[in-house]
């Protein structure tokens, strides 16, 4: 099987709870998380998901929907945070949901070993376009070479590790052709 390619760079934007030069950067909106579990990486396996919401293919769109997803879970599921590590919206940027160090809460009994890694949007019929799909190999790419992500990682889907039929039947016919995917 050949390795992933793509863009050897992937614009991720940070939740923007620190500052640079003295500036506060939030770039999608980001609340602070109520409490974090350090993650103990490199971890083993990334596991796919998609949001079930609308397209987005803005960033101010794909931001509204990152800061609607943080609202959800935080508010109505009553979790710490947004349960992502990261998220990928169709305008080809990475949004930072928990980041590389943070035990996420995306698939039941796979946090510890894991990292979440969601496409913004319902991909039961159609597949993410070229700009997110490139965008989430890099992103897997950068987990590797970053350390986050074990060199020798298994790559899933959530329906493989949890009853669920996430990420939609289109993407997950497309990851399951990428390298170092396991059922």
């Amino acid at each position: 099987m050949a390795p992933l390619r793509a863009p050897a760079l992937v614009p991720i934007l940070l939740r923007g709870l620190g500052q640079v030069g003295g500036t506060h950067i939030n770039p999608w909106g980001a609340r602070a998380p109520k409490s974090r579990v350090p993650l103990k990486t490199p971890v083993p396996f990334v596991i796919i998901h998609h949001t079930e919401g609308n397209p987005c293919t803005s960033q101010a769109s794909c931001s509204r929907q990152v800061k609607g997803i943080q609202n959800y879970h935080m508010n109505t599921q009553r979790w710490s945070d947004i349960g992502y590590n990261f998220l990928i919206g169709e305008d080809g940027n990475v949004y930072e949901g928990r980041g590389w160090s943070t035990m996420g809460a995306h698939a039941k009994n796979w946090n510890s070993k894991s990292l979440g890694f969601s496409f913004l949007g319902s991909f039961t019929s159609r597949v993410p376009n070229n700009a997110a799909l490139n965008a989430g190999k890099s992103l897997i790419q950068c987990a590797v070479s970053k350390g986050f992500l074990s060199r020798s990682y298994t790559l899933k889907g959530h329906r493989n590790v949890n009853p669920t039929s996430c990420p939609g039947n289109a993407l997950y016919g497309v990851i399951s052709k990428w390298p170092r995917f396991k059922a």
